[in-house]
């Protein structure tokens, strides 16, 4: 999937909004941000492989919230079915 979906996607955004998502098996697609501390990106990534969500590490959190418009960065954004 491409990051520029994220501007108009219906999605998640955070490793704790994310993570009850995928629980709740709303989540078709997560990306998580290459420059994110491991403690944060670590529980979404093992959410991702527990519920078979495929996963993108190709960005930087500030790539992220770029294509999220918002101000901030973004460690995992997940994109909602």
């Amino acid at each position: 999937m491409d990051i520029a979906h994220l501007a108009s996607a219906n999605k998640t955004i955070g490793a704790k909004q994310t993570i009850k998502a995928i629980a709740k098996d709303s989540v078709k697609f997560v990306f998580l941000g290459c420059d994110s501390d491991n403690y944060v990106v670590d529980p979404v990534r093992m959410a991702c492989v527990e519920h078979n969500v495929p996963f993108d590490e190709k960005h930087t959190m500030d790539d992220l919230g770029r294509a999220c418009r918002i101000k901030v960065r973004a460690t995992a954004v997940g994109i909602l079915r």
